[in-house]
């Protein structure tokens, strides 16, 4: 049977020399499916990228304490590693008290992606005793939870030493919030040969070094509660002589953490990300700071007890100093 419709007997016309217009519009259709993959591979690889992992160690001359570990590593960093090829940066991250060492993902990631190996030990557990504060002792009587914390990294460091041999465990990046920031200044006052920069989120109780034997870098709240204790942040000129960099963030003490909002992490992310860059490459460049919080002030900053009431930015979170 015969059709009868008229046909169109005229060729396509070609286009762009010699291509038709249904070669066209197949072009177009691969190449927007190639970017929808290459964007579909993108953040599939952000996402699997860094690898996070709990474990936990038990330390015979401390009555079998556990010492929680969470460790962050970007993957083919590590398979480099574990293959000999290179030895992992190591960076040691200390929480606030009375906050979770799985809280400060945000910092974690920041170092992991830059290749180093993130070790966050968990400082204090559930059956430690309550930390009895008193104003006018050392530290604010806060010497033996420093002490525990720095019993905690060179035990935590001594086991992963056995996960992963190929890291430098001799040079540590010290990193510390609030509490973690005290055990972070502490253990680089002890230990200088043992430490190759700082970095500190408002630590306000164990005063900086000063000697310029590594960079630090310090982000300091602007918060009616929390004040860092007289001496603790040099002034401007004893900063820029001794290599530290101190930048005034605005930000609340508890909005440096996972809880705190996006804006805070985010400034804070990008500043330490560029003082990674300017110190890993060791061209140490200062990074730009606002104005130096005056360390002078009248009396102590707060003490509050272990499980204080809830902050109003963070009501469901304790405060941290």
């Amino acid at each position: 049977m015969l059709n009868k419709e008229p046909q169109n007997l005229q060729p396509k016309m070609a286009l762009n020399g010699g291509r038709t217009e249904d070669d066209m519009k197949r072009g177009i259709t691969v190449l927007l499916s190639l970017s929808v993959l290459v964007t579909g591979a993108y953040f599939t690889a952000s996402k699997w990228a860094i690898r996070h992992e709990r474990i936990t160690f038990n330390d015979p001359s401390r009555d079998n304490r556990a010492v929680s570990v969470d460790i962050a590593v970007r993957r083919d960093k590590e398979m480099q590693a574990d293959a000999g090829l290179i030895t992992l940066p190591v960076a040691i991250l200390n929480h606030g008290n009375t906050v979770k060492n799985t809280e400060y993902s945000f910092l974690a990631n920041v170092f992991a992606a830059r290749g180093y190996l993130v070790i966050s030990p968990q400082h204090d557990l559930a059956t430690d005793p309550p930390m009895v504060t008193k104003v006018g002792e050392l530290y604010v009587g806060r010497l033996p939870q420093i002490l525990r914390g720095v019993a905690n990294i060179h035990f935590a460091v001594g086991e992963m030493k056995k996960v992963q041999p190929n890291a430098d465990y001799d040079r540590l990046t010290m990193v510390g919030h609030s509490m973690g920031g005290d055990i972070t200044m502490y253990f680089a006052k002890q230990y200088p040969d043992e430490i190759k920069k700082v970095v500190t989120l408002d630590n306000l109780r164990v005063p900086f070094l000063t000697d310029g034997k590594f960079k630090i870098l310090s982000f300091r709240s602007k918060d009616p509660q929390f004040k860092p204790d007289p001496g603790v942040v040099p002034d401007a000129a004893e900063c820029e002589k001794a290599g530290i960099t101190v930048v005034d963030t605005g930000f609340h003490h508890n909005d440096m953490r996972d809880t705190g909002p996006d804006a805070a992490k985010t400034s804070i992310q990008s500043m330490l990300d560029r003082f990674l860059e300017d110190s890993d490459n060791s061209s140490l460049s200062p990074v730009p700071t606002k104005e130096v919080p005056d360390p002078l002030i009248s009396s102590p900053g707060p003490v509050p007890l272990a499980n204080p009431g809830p902050v109003a930015s963070n009501a469901h979170k304790p405060m941290t100093n």
